[in-house]
């Protein structure tokens, strides 16, 4: 479990480093690559940008501005091991795409890697109430108490800033809280085995 945890954050880091190399290569081509690989809306051609979008940002003050809670939350996810981090960024990243398609204005091309840090926020709150485990409890009153206010972003505020990224983003955080089984514990998965008979452990 160890190890899934350190490769998970590893994972975190190199996405959000695919995003700075993204942006240094895109800033030249004056947004060619955030119009190809960003969500159209209205526009059916391109399904696969639900998954791209979240690595193109459209300057580098939009990429800063995710960049740091991308990293700690991400990280907090991956806590949980690189399964559980890659389901639930693909969980996110799906139902914030899809909100974003339906429900931005057409001719509208959205970028950016927010839906995902509202997501993961929706899913480390969540998921501190639904396993009742120390260490999720923890990191459920940390993230509220530094990254609390966040959740004002799902609604309009700003022109130019997707909130419905923000929205749908959080719904997909706590969906995917929601249906990803919860963790045994280790005493309950000896029990499992050991049973009330005893003497018997698996080697």
């Amino acid at each position: 479990m160890k190890q899934s945890r350190i490769t998970a954050i590893l994972t975190v880091a190199g996405m959000l480093a695919a995003m700075w190399v993204l942006e240094i290569l895109d800033t030249p081509l004056g947004g060619r690559l955030d119009r190809q690989f960003g969500i159209r809306s209205g526009e059916a051609d391109a399904p696969w940008a639900v998954l791209t979008a979240p690595f193109m940002h459209g300057n580098f003050a939009h990429l800063i501005g995710n960049s740091l809670p991308f990293l700690v939350l991400g990280s907090l996810v991956a806590f949980s091991g690189l399964g559980r981090f890659l389901i639930t960024t693909l969980i996110v990243a799906l139902v914030s795409g899809v909100g974003v398609w339906l429900f931005t204005a057409d001719n509208t091309v959205t970028v950016g890697a927010s839906g995902l840090v509202f997501g993961y926020f929706g899913y480390t709150v969540l998921r501190g109430i639904i396993e009742r485990k120390t260490i999720d409890i923890v990191i459920m009153i940390c993230v509220v108490i530094f990254y609390g206010t966040m959740i004002w972003g799902v609604l309009p505020q700003h022109p130019g800033v997707s909130w419905q990224a923000h929205l749908f983003g959080f719904l997909g955080g706590l969906l995917a809280a929601y249906v990803l089984p919860r963790r045994e514990k280790p005493n309950q998965a000896n029990q499992g085995i050991g049973g009330a008979q005893g003497g018997y452990y698996a080697p």
